[in-house]
């Protein structure tokens, strides 16, 4: 897990921070979690943001840093409030925090690993099994947990359960295959 946030992330956030009068927290997903907490060598050009506490400041940072901001043309990232997206009930009280003190305004807080991977369940791309199976060692994560969490907390959302259940079967499968070949 890393602790330091690194280019392009840092300058991008560093502007972000400077252009804030108040705190902000960030909930962050995807691929900028995966790459920059844990350390998958992929590339991502966008930080995925499920909510941000004051909710009355999405639009303001939706405009600095959001697509076509002068913040994304400079940096070439930026940053994407996910308007759509299945995730588990209750998530904020498992997040966990990256990169303390980093900045001055801006808090990231990261879903946990598990609801970081069940918020890609419903899309399932090929990006997305990559990063399962990453997580699966570098995490690592337990297939059991894994399942216990999309029963309890998220099942109920999720609009095609048969659908997303062979899909979770299919990242058990990608998880343990990852887990044995780390083993030998």
């Amino acid at each position: 897990m890393s602790t330091e946030l690194t280019e392009p992330w840092r300058s991008f956030l560093a502007d972000v921070d400077a252009r804030l009068t108040h705190d902000v927290e960030l909930h962050c997903c995807g691929g900028f979690v995966v790459t920059t907490l844990y350390g998958f060598q992929r590339t991502t050009a966008d930080l995925d943001v499920l909510s941000i506490v004051p909710s009355a400041e999405q639009q303001n940072l939706a405009f600095l840093a959001g697509r076509g901001s002068e913040l994304h043309k400079s940096h070439g990232i930026y940053l994407d409030i996910v308007t759509v997206a299945t995730y588990p009930d209750d998530y904020e009280s498992q997040l966990q925090e990256m990169f303390p003190r980093a900045l001055h305004h801006v808090r990231l807080l990261a879903l946990d690993p598990y609801d970081l991977v069940l918020t890609k369940l419903t899309r399932n791309s090929d990006r997305d099994r990559a990063d399962v199976e990453y997580l699966a060692t570098a995490v690592p994560l337990d297939v059991a947990v894994l399942r216990q969490r999309y029963d309890i907390e998220m099942r109920s959302y999720v609009p095609h359960t048969d659908r997303e259940g062979l899909t979770l079967e299919l990242w058990s499968e990608i998880i343990q295959e990852a887990q044995a070949r780390s083993q030998s």
